[in-house]
């Protein structure tokens, strides 16, 4: 017999229901919120891995096209790779259910996710992330749960819990807030220039209803949960960890001093090979991935120990200090817009393409379909951190920082109003030490600005830190590799000198409280705040000129009554247009906007010319260049505009007498005629001997 447990302050009723479906899972949660439902089970491998080094932990997301009444498109009409969106939302979930599993647990655990129902008002994401908590609550999976998500918004001065699509598209904050009862785990969100203190109120705001959410799910773990199971957590040898730990600290210590990661890595993998060797010999039977954890889990606390009591990093940098910064633009000679952004050994090279609107990214989601004009693609090779891997596609983690970074600029990218171009960044990372989405965000603002594109502000992006041990802590200013590795908190601040434009934390501890992230907020924004003065010294403001390399484009509006006299019967005269002048053109059905896209200037004029004129009225007196297309014994067929053809009878070819109209007029000419006539049927009348020294209107 199923049991569900209802809340309904969230402004609709969230219900909590399990012990229907799916029984063999070890536990499996329907999360339903008005008519969106979502089903998540979680399952745990009876033994851990063997000689495991990190939590095996598999989450993923899933959006059927069933749960909105659709069959899906293409040949196979069924689901195929995970959408970005899918990705995304199942990031969402690791993220904030990873910190709270036991150190040492090396079990394989599976969290899968389905989006069984969409009202097409209400996102699934966040239900998810509760379902996937509420799973993992009831089953037998040790978990330090449960916690609570809630997605908010502000529309004027008030806030709103879990708003619908259309309440996000009129707000100017979009924030995730995944929480446990003592703090914050996790936050997502894109704001347009929103302040912290607005950020952090938002926060404050979502605390109550997360813990409403938290106590549902431990009233139904009372109901229904099962007997956690006891495992037998991994951990260190004593003996060998007391014969190891001086050994690698000495040389630890003596490594922590050099500044450069290269000269770092290499004297601690000297350093470790010679123990591995050293110990092989006089312990046959120890192995090396003993040897390197505990070697690993010493650089551990020598680097929180200083950072926490000396208040020095690996780097010897202060607490608040951001690495060196270079700028430099226009470094790709062809392509449309690009920069290089370098901090410290982190290293983004942002290109941007530009392209007509045919170039536009169609999006199928559960809210229905639409089309991005603005795109971001971020990209981590294996050579940026002198690594050999077979290049594989993206990742999820190159999609995440990718969208993360998209979600950076979507407040002062212009509309296609402003500026008709498709815009598309590519972010190659060429060298990575930590925060290289936010290197991206630099080095993304930089090449913009390069290409021409209208933004309003700069964007600048930060990664912030921590390291904390009990209620001592430290928080760290732009972090490198190693204190991302070993410390406690990756929370990446973008935005502009007015406000934030996007926010992502991580952490590795079970919670955070308010003072740390109001004081993480601070310290982000004067980081930023030197990163855009270092920034506009190299480019202020948007070049006045696009590249010549970019198509040229030109968009204008017409009688959307005429829009069939530009398409043209089955698309004819559309496609005859572009395949004769090698343009692109796209007319929205409904304004009558129409686009054209070209490669010179010539083109595009003369391609805008055309539709202005077929969308006229052919009048009696007016001039155009015609071209002939058949030859008769009457007179010649012109076509005037594409789809509209007149008659130049013989007699008014010329002033004198012609017998043959082929001895002055051929197929293909192109001369000026004027309309002398249109009858009742439309028949239009030309003459060429009426056209002499009179300008063209066409």
């Amino acid at each position: 017999m199923g049991i569900s447990l209802s809340l309904s302050s969230l402004g609709r009723n969230l219900t909590f229901s399990t012990g229907d479906w799916a029984k063999q899972a070890g536990g499996s949660v329907c999360v339903s919120y008005a008519d969106t439902v979502v089903f998540a089970s979680a399952c745990m491998s009876k033994e851990p891995r063997s000689n495991g080094d990190f939590l095996p932990l598999f989450v993923e997301y899933q959006e059927k096209t069933y749960a909105m009444g659709k069959i899906p498109g293409g040949f196979f009409k069924k689901e195929g790779r995970p959408k970005d969106k899918e990705i995304l939302s199942a990031r969402l979930i690791d993220r904030s259910i990873r910190p709270l599993f036991p150190k040492g647990m090396f079990n394989e655990i599976q969290i899968i996710a389905m989006v069984l129902s969409s009202d097409g008002e209400n996102d699934p994401d966040v239900l998810a992330i509760n379902a996937a908590s509420c799973a993992l609550t009831i089953s037998n999976i040790p978990f330090s749960g449960p916690i609570g998500a809630v997605r908010v918004s502000k529309i004027g001065d008030k806030f709103i819990i879990n708003p619908t699509y259309q309440e996000r598209n009129d707000s100017f904050m979009d924030l995730i807030v995944v929480g446990r009862d003592e703090g914050i785990v996790m936050l997502e969100g894109g704001l347009e220039e929103a302040s912290q203190e607005d950020c952090l109120e938002a926060i404050k705001f979502a605390h109550p209803f997360i813990k409403e959410i938290i106590s549902l799910q431990r009233s139904l773990r009372e109901k229904a949960g099962s007997p956690k199971k006891e495992l037998l957590l991994s951990q260190m040898n004593e003996d060998l960890f007391n014969l190891v730990k001086d050994r690698a600290r000495f040389c630890l210590e003596e490594a922590y001093g050099l500044a450069k990661k290269e000269e770092k890595e290499e004297d601690m993998e000297k350093a470790l090979s010679s123990l591995c060797q050293e110990l092989a010999e006089s312990n046959p039977q120890v192995s090396s991935g003993e040897i390197k954890e505990i070697f690993f889990s010493e650089q551990a606390k020598i680097v929180r120990k200083k950072i926490l009591e000396e208040e020095k990093r690996p780097d010897d940098r202060a607490l608040a200090d951001i690495r060196h910064i270079e700028c430099k633009i226009g470094v790709l000679p062809c392509t449309h817009g690009s920069s290089v952004f370098s901090r410290g050994q982190t290293q983004a090279l942002a290109i941007i393409t530009l392209g007509t609107s045919s170039d536009e990214q169609r999006v199928e989601a559960l809210d229905g379909e639409k089309y991005k004009h603005f795109m971001l693609h971020y990209s981590f090779p294996p050579f940026s951190v002198g690594e050999i891997k077979p290049l594989r596609g993206p990742s999820r983690r190159d999609i995440g920082h990718g969208a993360l970074a998209e979600k950076a600029f979507l407040n002062v990218i212009p509309s296609k109003e402003e500026f008709p171009y498709t815009i598309r960044v590519v972010s190659e990372i060429l060298e990575s030490n930590g925060s290289s989405s936010m290197a991206t965000i630099c080095a993304t603002s930089l090449s913009l600005m390069d290409a021409g594109v209208p933004i309003r502000e700069s964007v600048a992006g930060i990664a912030m830190g921590l390291v904390k041990e009990g209620q001592n802590y430290k928080i760290l200013t732009d972090i490198a590799g190693v204190e991302d590795h070993y410390g406690d908190m990756d929370f990446k601040i973008a935005g502009t000198k007015k406000g934030i434009t996007a926010i992502q934390l991580d952490i590795k501890i079970e919670s955070l409280n308010y003072e740390i992230i109001e004081e993480a907020f601070e310290r982000g924004r004067q980081a930023r705040m030197i990163i855009l003065e270092k920034m506009d010294e190299v480019l202020s403001l948007p070049r006045e000129i696009i590249s010549q390399y970019a198509p040229k484009i030109k968009s204008f509006k017409i009688d959307p009554e005429k829009i069939g006299s530009v398409i043209g019967p089955g698309g004819k005269i559309i496609r005859r247009l572009s395949r004769e002048n090698n343009v692109t053109i796209d007319i929205e059905d409904d304004g009558g906007v129409v686009s054209v896209g070209a490669r010179t200037q010539a083109d595009l004029d003369k391609v805008v010319n055309q539709i202005i004129n077929l969308t006229k009225d052919i009048e009696v007196g007016e001039i155009y260049e015609v071209k002939v297309v058949r030859l008769a014994n009457f007179g010649a067929f012109c076509e005037i505009l594409p789809g509209k053809q007149g008659l130049i009878h013989v007699s008014e070819v010329s002033d004198t007498f012609i017998k043959d109209v082929g001895e002055f007029l051929k197929e293909g000419d192109l001369v000026r005629a004027k309309v002398v006539n249109i009858d009742n049927q439309g028949k239009i009348a030309l003459s060429i001997k009426r056209a002499q020294n009179a300008p063209p209107a066409g």
